[in-house]
């Protein structure tokens, strides 16, 4: 079944209850049915086949996602961070014929991109010449866009079916947990937002809550005001929500001040990198259920989760029932619903997706990620070294807000800082000093440096789930790592010793 023919289920059985609910009204599953059926025909009209979408969360985007689906159109999210060069070439690799955005000053420069050509949902329609469209996957309902280590956006081909599979999922795990409020604070652009947080909420027949970004703090320069966040998350009153680590971590920092969480939170996915147990059992204490998950866009977004009764601290969860993980010479393989391919892409589709990320799965079936098999760093002495373990340690202090480890082909680790604002560098020296205790000697942070700005989607710096881009880290950031290891003015060596540990090198 699709998911229209249940959102027509529920309109059936239960049409007043509220479906969607944003800054500007909202709907009933009876009305929202209306709207997408008529948003669909328009599309059909156009003869529309490939539709770009480009606009701040709200109900249009939720609307005319489904339209695809019921048109059968193929939509291309696109995140909001994307730069120019990036943008251009998600439209001319998807072979969009239009494009829906709130914001076409981004796109009047691109020489894909033509005049407006009408209206949807309160967006406008821009028309888009792709040069040609490619051959898409037979079933092709969406194509989501990552941001490749290479800074090139690589397209995942999903179908529906995947897609509302890694939804079913979901629901079947939440049934019990009474979630009927979810609030989406990542960008719907984001497929855990897309799929494991609408979809999901709606295959419960719940209401999605769905305020702007700039509501939620994540709107201007700033990429997030916390203050706001807390605000809107009181004001809205959800069931759920779904964090990325260093928003768990920014969100704990505003409980340490006097923000008491809403009573009504019953469940906190967090994902998108490795997180600390320490920082799920201090969140834990101070108000915030939060259990961290595992998944990729090749598999339609989540496929480890831990839930309440089958939680394990430090793990990435169980595998969900639609799906099977096993490790193969220490990687995560997957089996079950999956992409149907990269756009331009040939490569044979085999029974198990090997995902490129390192780990194992216990005794008692939980997930334990340990890194990217590309991110592995060999010091100068031969050691194969994991950055995302050191990070997620050197992440449990409040004091730091980003880390980022270096050392690959160096005798020692040392760590790129962007610390909590109003930590002292001393609080960070003592409290590496105290963890280095507890780590190998290979994996001691050495020497840090403080970052002169927090990591940035929009400068490239990290990809759309929050996870550093090493490779565009290490270059904008050179000769900081540079004056890690040398002294300065020179080629000399420094001596890894404990008086090497303060961001003098800053």
């Amino acid at each position: 079944m699709q998911l229209i023919e249940i959102l027509r289920r529920h309109a059936r059985n239960n049409g007043e209850q509220i479906a969607l609910l944003g800054e500007h009204g909202g709907s009933t599953y009876g009305g929202l049915i209306e709207e997408v059926e008529q948003l669909a025909a328009e599309l059909r009209r156009r003869e529309i086949t490939v539709l770009g979408l480009h606009a701040d969360n709200g109900a249009a985007w939720l609307l005319l996602d489904l339209a695809c689906q019921l048109a059968g159109v193929v939509s291309v999210p696109l995140p909001g961070f994307f730069s120019a060069g990036q943008l251009s070439h998600t439209l001319r690799e998807s072979g969009m014929q239009a494009l829906l955005t709130d914001d076409c000053a981004r796109f009047t420069a691109l020489a894909e991109v033509g005049l407006v050509s009408g209206e949807l949902a309160g967006l406008a329609l821009l028309e888009v010449d792709a040069g040609g469209a490619p051959a898409l996957p037979q079933g092709t309902a969406k194509i989501t866009f990552t941001s490749g280590s290479t800074g090139t956006p690589r397209g995942v081909c999903l179908s529906a079916e995947t897609q509302l599979s890694t939804a079913e999922a979901l629901a079947v795990s939440f049934a019990e947990l009474g979630v009927e409020r979810h609030l989406c604070v990542l960008p719907l652009a984001t497929l855990l937002e897309n799929v494991a947080g609408a979809y999901t909420c709606w295959l419960l027949g719940g209401t999605l809550l769905v305020p702007g970004l700039g509501a939620l703090g994540l709107g201007g320069s700033s990429q997030l005001d916390v203050a706001k966040l807390c605000h809107c998350i009181s004001e809205q009153a959800p069931h759920s929500l779904i964090l990325l680590p260093q928003m768990l971590k920014a969100l704990l920092g505003q409980i340490q001040q006097g923000w008491l969480p809403p009573d009504s939170l019953r469940f906190v996915a967090v994902g998108g990198g490795k997180v600390a147990p320490e920082l799920l059992r201090a969140a834990r204490c101070h108000g915030l259920p939060v259990y961290e998950g595992y998944g990729l866009s090749e598999c339609g977004s989540v496929v480890a989760l831990n839930l309440p009764g089958s939680d394990c601290l430090g793990a990435a969860g169980r595998p969900l029932p639609h799906c099977e993980i096993s490790v193969r010479k220490g990687e995560i393989h997957v089996r079950g619903p999956r992409y149907l391919g990269y756009l331009g892409s040939d490569e044979v589709q085999h029974e198990w997706l090997a995902t490129g990320d390192l780990g194992e799965v216990d005794a008692a079936g939980f997930v334990h990620i340990t890194g990217r098999s590309k991110n592995i760093l060999i010091s100068a002495y031969g050691r194969n070294i994991s950055p995302e373990w050191i990070e997620s340690e050197v992440l449990q202090s409040p004091l730091v807000l980003q880390c980022v480890v270096v050392g690959d082909a160096q005798p020692y680790c040392s760590a790129l800082i962007f610390p909590m604002p109003g930590s002292a560098p001393a609080q960070i020296d003592q409290w590496l000093g105290e963890l280095n205790r507890s780590l190998p000697d290979y994996a001691r942070v050495q020497r840090w440096a403080p970052l002169p700005r927090p990591l940035g989607f929009a400068e490239g710096l990290l990809t759309a789930n929050g996870r550093p881009r090493r490779e565009r880290i290490a270059t904008q950031f050179g000769d900081l790592i540079h004056a890690l290891y040398f002294e300065p003015g020179s080629e000399s060596p420094l001596n890894p010793s404990s008086d090497h540990l303060n961001p003098g090198v800053a």
